[in-house]
């Protein structure tokens, strides 16, 4: 199929800004590295038709992967394969025309007509290359060629997740004028605005606008910034002349003052405004940008405390690994991108922890909307190499986070890596320079680090502003209750240093039940109770929310996910942690613990309603409410009124023989909640 650009909408006074054109139709896709593919001329009629987003993985995401096609365990396909498509165009003179790749997994080299137009090295930020010069008029050949191999040069080199290949974000043509706003910047708007100075009745806005000029003569300009409300009104703006020599690219920054500023304040009131930025010549504007900005600071005290808008904000939530869905990897939609943050958002979670690398950019704009915290992080995970190339991916893989992600209100702090493994000069010199670009790029915003498996106050776990820690008490070691003790004496020792939880959690399968749970459950076992899943969460969150010195709590994890390491729980190649399953169908109990603990909205919930098939009569009910009692009954009997206890509301009951039913009920001011489970008891010969 062939391309063509969709004409922008000419207005009086505007001319033609920069438009995009996707490019997601008539590819054609190999698995392996074909020779000459870069070639125009290259016959790819066996090539396999695809559309992207394309993943060469998709396979591989939660059926078991290799294993399930009885290949050997832990085994998926990781090297080259090939992407081209024929492009249709007529370029214009006096513009210039980027290629715009949203994600390519790890690493790409682009081709435009036999010439190699660049290269990118990283697997989750996107990425630009200059396609003016090698665009002609008619047929034009795209050749990429994308390889998911490991490489000792680019992170992440491990972790518990799999590396899906393949062109798994869209691909799209921009075309601007040859002065225009930089979308060379690292794949960035171009724009950066930012709160510098919070007043009352004032606000001063940072705005930080790219611009280059690649014609061949100089060129003189306005630059014309406004702040829209959420409304569409323009409450502030700032202009000025510019000039910028030919082939030159500037920075030119503004300070823009907004009157009388409606905060973000998370949750409570995610207000949202654009930065609307113009290049303006000769009255018309030539190039436009919008980025949004939501007014607020953020600091975390040494006391842990974490400040929004100079008052104390819980930053208590899930891990979200890289969004997936089961059959099609990492190729997800914005409509289920919004419904795994709603899900947590119903949760009560009033943050998130983007585990472990740059996420698709509706998770960012999403969160500004719901008001949720966001800590983002390069994906420096488990190993590293010494090499100079790899601390410089990472170091670029960093600015591209902050170019592509810093505009987000939502966005809290930059995690600058995840548990390594090795405390050595190299891996030191490796977050050094990553605290070092963070700070310099966004003086703004604070930095973390997950920190695991070496001594709590190791060098590694200095660098960062703040520190957390992956602890697993009750999972991989010792018992639940621990967390607490440990953090106790982790603060003592650390009484000026925030820290916090980055990871905790237990695995847990739907299918798996046992109420109650009669011994604990091997963490690489087979059986993977929910029932422990959920006892677990109970102690922890017990534990963690006595002590306000912890600054963040992050369950690991949110949802589910496919990992080709695992052989454990109900099936291989999933990590099982999640409080919702792969699917999105079922919320597991210890979800509905959370709620009971975070969210403000009346809700009741009896656990243990997949252990249909009870073991014995006597039987506890529990149920979790954010209520002081609710009412409940067995087999249509009298109701009876239940206190709940920290959250939970425990009943003991003799069951019939056959089938039960409980039935529990609540009002809270005019809403009335119900929930029933049906339970079965039989005595056995």
């Amino acid at each position: 199929m062939r391309h063509g650009f969709a004409l922008a909408l000419l207005l009086p006074g505007v001319a033609q800004a920069a438009t995009e054109t996707p490019l997601a139709t008539g590819w054609r896709f190999v698995k392996a590295d074909a020779a000459g593919a870069e070639t125009p001329d290259l016959d790819d009629r066996a090539w396999t038709p695809v559309n992207v987003p394309h993943s060469y993985n998709a396979e591989d995401s939660g059926v078991g992967g290799a294993k399930a096609r009885g290949e050997p365990e832990g085994v998926y396909y990781r090297g080259p394969a090939w992407y081209r498509l024929e492009i249709d165009h007529q370029p214009e003179p006096g513009k210039r025309y980027l290629l715009h790749f949203g994600g390519a997994t790890l690493k790409a080299d682009i081709w435009l007509n036999g010439r190699k137009l660049g290269a990118h090295q990283g697997g989750y930020a996107a990425f630009r290359v200059d396609a003016t010069d090698a665009l002609q008029p008619g047929r034009n050949l795209l050749a990429v060629r994308v390889d998911n191999s490991r490489d000792t040069h680019i992170a992440p080199l491990n972790g518990d997740f799999n590396i899906f290949g393949g062109l798994y974000r869209s691909v799209s043509l921009i075309k601007s004028d040859a002065l225009a706003i930089d979308r060379l910047d690292h794949a960035g708007p171009g724009v950066q605005a930012r709160t510098v100075a919070l007043q009352p009745r004032r606000v001063t806005i940072d705005v930080a606008v790219a611009v280059r000029n690649d014609r061949a003569t100089p060129a003189q300009f306005t630059i014309a910034s406004r702040i829209v409300d959420a409304a569409g009104k323009i409450v502030a703006r700032h202009v000025a002349p510019a000039t910028l020599a030919a082939g030159a690219r500037e920075a030119v920054r503004q300070s823009v003052s907004l009157p009388n500023p409606h905060l973000w304040e998370g949750r409570k009131s995610p207000y949202l405004y654009h930065v609307v930025t113009d290049v303006v010549e000769g009255g018309t504007i030539i190039d436009s940008q919008s980025v949004p900005l939501g007014v607020r600071t953020l600091t975390v005290k040494p006391d842990g405390t974490v400040l929004l808008n100079g008052a104390p904000y819980p930053m208590r939530g899930v891990n979200l690994q890289h969004p997936t869905r089961f059959g099609r990897g990492p190729i997800v939609t914005d409509a289920e991108i919004d419904e795994d943050l709603a899900i947590f958002a119903d949760m009560g979670a009033t943050a998130l922890r983007l585990a472990h690398m740059q996420h698709p950019q509706r998770v960012y704009e999403r969160a500004d909307e719901l008001g949720l915290l966001l800590l983002t992080e390069v994906p420096l995970i488990d190993d590293h190499d010494p090499s100079d190339a790899f601390r410089e991916n990472l170091v670029e893989q960093m600015r591209e986070l902050i170019a592509q992600t810093g505009n987000h209100p939502s966005v809290a702090l930059w995690g600058i890596g995840n548990e390594i493994r090795k405390s050595d000069a190299a891996s030191n010199r490796i977050l050094a320079a990553l605290q070092a670009t963070a700070k310099a790029l966004d003086p703004t915003r604070p930095t973390t680090y997950a920190h695991c498996c070496l001594e709590d106050s190791d060098p590694i776990a200095q660098h960062s502003d703040t520190v957390s820690y992956n602890r697993y008490f009750g999972w991989y070691w010792t018992k639940s209750e621990d967390i607490g003790p440990w953090a106790d004496e982790l603060h003592a020792k650390l009484p000026g240093r925030p820290i916090g939880v980055s990871e905790y959690g237990a695995g847990a399968s739907i299918l798996h039940q046992e109420d109650p749970v009669m011994k604990r459950p091997e963490s690489n076992g087979y059986w993977h109770p929910e029932q422990y899943q959920t006892d677990f969460h109970i102690k922890h969150w017990r534990e963690m929310k006595t002590r306000p010195f912890l600054w963040s709590t992050f369950v690991w994890v949110g949802i589910d996910f496919p990992s080709f390491k695992r052989n454990e729980g109900d099936r291989p190649a999933i990590n099982d942690k999640g409080l919702v399953s792969e699917d999105r169908k079922v919320r597991k109990d210890a979800y509905y613990w959370y709620q009971a603990n975070w969210s403000d909205a009346p809700m009741l919930h009896i656990a243990s309603r997949r252990d249909v098939a009870k073991r014995t009569q006597r039987v506890k009910v529990q149920v979790f409410s954010n209520q002081p009692a609710v009412e409940l009954r067995l087999n249509d009997g009298a109701w009876t009124r239940v206190p709940v206890d920290d959250h939970i509301a425990s009943w003991d009951i003799d069951l019939a023989k056959g089938e039960n039913r409980v039935d529990a009920r609540m009002q809270a001011g005019g809403t009335a909640l119900t929930d029933a489970v049906r339970w079965i008891w039989t005595t056995r010969p």
